[in-house]
């Protein structure tokens, strides 16, 4: 059965950093590459960074242009865990965080996690 499990959201003031964890169970995490995606209330989800997988080098890429400089996706293969850390933290930056596999079969590609809530507030 496959599972995202993402953690690490709270509440934050403007300039500070959080670190966003995604633990992966139910299929071979280190053979697919992962993203992190965010949604505002009211708004379609937007994708965010991400990482290839142990085949791909682990590259990175990132989408968002505010968080370019800021933000920086990782993977552990060991503990089937992808990270998103978010420094210089802006109220804007406040949403709901998702990981997700980035491609594959559908059965991986369609699931969701719960995500993890960032309130960026002072």
């Amino acid at each position: 059965q496959v599972q995202l499990v993402e953690s690490g959201g709270g509440l934050v003031q403007p300039g500070g950093s959080l670190r966003l964890s995604c633990v992966a169970s139910g299929f071979p995490f280190k053979d697919y590459p992962m993203t992190w995606y965010r949604q505002t209330s009211g708004k379609a989800r937007e994708l965010v960074a991400e990482i290839g997988s142990v085949h791909e080098g682990s590259s990175t890429h990132y989408y968002l242009d505010s968080g370019k400089g800021r933000f920086t996706i990782s993977r552990d293969n060991a503990k089937n865990t992808v990270y998103l850390n978010m420094n210089s933290l802006k109220a804007e930056d406040t949403a709901v965080y998702y990981c997700k596999v980035r491609r594959g079969p559908d059965y991986l590609v369609n699931y969701w996690g719960q995500g993890t809530q960032v309130t960026v507030s002072s």
